[in-house]
């Protein structure tokens, strides 16, 4: 042993120095100043953030010594603006990042874009899920000015868009998010903003140095413009626990990565609160809440919605029935009778694209009349959106189980899983519709002429006999007849049959990644 080792200097020295650095980047941070502003405004630092979203003390870093790559602000930026590494979400590994707002704003550059790649990387490759704790404040200036500056920054997430869903991938939108951070959002499985931030591609003050335009943090990307307007979200959170909370309750329902199957709870808590045929009503044009009904057909009424306010006219989001995770699209008779439109073909497209990576059957519930029509949604592309969710219904390659609940016209019927599209399980309740055409409509097609020589009462009362004349044709056991269905059920059999038809197809060998097409469609289109 030499001497230097055996009077403790040549050891010790280094391993206090080590001790002294490690300590003061992950408890300083960017500086006591700027923790003690995030708190004051009620926000968690990313580090805090980290081990709220992660199992008790299950945090493992990577990179906490790296630093700006400008030599000139190498003492200034500790950890340069990322804290990245691995951890567990309920006993399951999965590879996190945080955005670090007081480092330069949690701005983007060279270095902690390799942290994050790096650990992006590894989930892949293992994998585990990957979540991500976003607010970049866009490229940081002076780094990415230049050819030099901005080859090195654009890189950013572009090699994510190969990731074909290989691992469940989860962002919160946790302060304002401009450029990078907003991209891996529009690249994620699931996003989640929380209430008071920006999710946007430029800040109202690029835009107003840009344009001209003057616009506020809230009307440009605000919660209320991506939950009713564009929706980018999948979720908006009252607050950063809320949103953590949800991301623990989105992986619960799935596999760790693209070759697994979903893990079935080994307890099942049914509904049982009310039998589901008194919440239907009798009366066709009752509106009702499809919401209702979904959580009398799933375990304990636990139903995960997304996009909620987005395309509201079709309900979707994630379950369990008898324990099996599923997917649910189902259309919500409370919201313009349950009609489709563009929104909702991007909507139940990105949840198919979701349960067929990972392997969830998806449960399609029918009560629609049809399509929106009108000038806008036709400028809104209802012809590319509705092609586009037929398309990738029929790409499908989980199982699918399809019940006509009330009524099912036109190309809804076809786009939720109707006669043609080989679903696994196709059933109808009793006082079901199923038809080309509603019957109003149609009777006004058909009979415009004899309707049109009437007005008033006679003429409301003529088009009422005629439409159930045409009513009658379209009653569900004309098809059972010619085993266009399945099945006619009692209403309150379909959990029972859900379930029973679950089970038959649990020992099914999921078809690999690369035999299920949706798993490569993009996240965003």
């Amino acid at each position: 042993m030499s001497a230097g080792i055996e009077d403790g200097g040549t050891t010790e020295e280094p391993l206090g120095e080590f001790e002294r650095r490690r300590s003061a980047i992950r408890t300083q941070m960017g500086g006591a100043d700027r923790i003690d502003r995030l708190h004051a405004g009620g926000a968690r630092t990313a580090r805090e953030r980290l081990n709220a979203l992660l199992d008790q003390d299950s945090f493992s870093e990577l990179g906490t010594f790296a630093a700006s790559s400008r030599p000139e602000d190498r003492t200034t930026t500790p950890g340069d603006g990322r804290i990245v590494g691995f951890g567990y979400i309920d006993g399951r590994p999965v590879g996190v990042a945080a955005d670090d707002a007081t480092v330069r704003g949690a701005s983007a550059a060279t270095v902690n874009i390799r942290k994050i790649d790096r650990v992006f990387q590894a989930s892949a490759k293992a994998g585990h899920p990957f979540v991500y704790l976003g607010e970049t404040r866009g490229s940081r200036i002076p780094d990415s000015l230049g050819s030099e500056g901005l080859s090195e920054v654009s890189g950013e997430a572009v090699t994510w868009t190969r990731r074909m869903r290989r691992m469940p991938m989860a962002t919160v939108i946790t302060g304002p998010s401009f450029g990078g951070s907003s991209f891996i959002a529009a690249m994620s499985d699931l996003v989640i903003q929380i209430e008071g931030t920006c999710l946007a591609v430029a800040s109202p003050r690029v835009i107003e140095a840009a344009t001209g335009e003057k616009t506020t943090f809230e009307e440009l990307g605000g919660t209320e413009v991506h939950s009713f307007v564009t929706g980018e979200i999948d979720v908006a959170a009252s607050d950063e626990g809320q949103a953590l909370t949800f991301v623990h309750r989105w992986l619960s329902f799935l596999p760790s990565n693209n070759e697994q199957s979903p893990p079935r709870a080994t307890s099942v808590d049914p509904p049982g609160r009310q039998p589901v045929s008194q919440i239907v009503p009798g009366e066709r044009r009752r509106g009702y809440d499809m919401r209702r009904l979904v959580s009398e057909l799933v375990d304990g009424g636990d139903f995960l919605e997304l996009k909620p306010h987005f395309g509201p006219g079709l309900v979707t989001g994630l379950a369990r029935i008898d324990g099996w995770p599923v997917g649910i699209l189902a259309s919500n008779p409370m919201f313009q009778a349950g009609t489709l439109d563009p929104n909702a073909c991007d909507k139940g497209t990105r949840l198919l694209c979701l349960c067929d990576a990972f392997n969830l059957p998806v449960i399609l519930l029918h009560d629609s009349p049809g399509f929106l029509v009108g000038k806008q949604v036709e400028h809104n592309r209802l012809i590319n959106k509705t092609i586009l969710f037929l398309q990738a219904l029929m790409q499908l390659t989980v199982p699918r189980l399809s019940v006509i609940v009330r009524k099912s016209y036109g190309l809804s019927y076809t786009s939720l899983g109707g006669a043609g599209t080989e679903s696994d399980l196709l059933v109808a309740w009793p006082g079901a519709e199923i038809g080309f055409m509603d019957p109003d409509v149609a009777a006004n097609v058909l009979y415009g002429d004899t309707l049109s020589a009437l007005h008033g009462e006679p003429k409301a009362t003529k088009l009422g006999e005629l439409a159930t004349g045409l009513r009658r044709d379209n009653q569900p056991y004309s098809a059972a007849a010619s085993m266009a269905l399945d099945e006619v059920i009692h209403p309150d059999e379909t959990r029972t049959v859900l379930a029973e038809t679950l089970a038959r197809w649990s020992g099914r060998t999921p078809p690999p990644p690369s035999a299920r097409p949706l798993t490569a469609w993009p996240t965003s289109w």
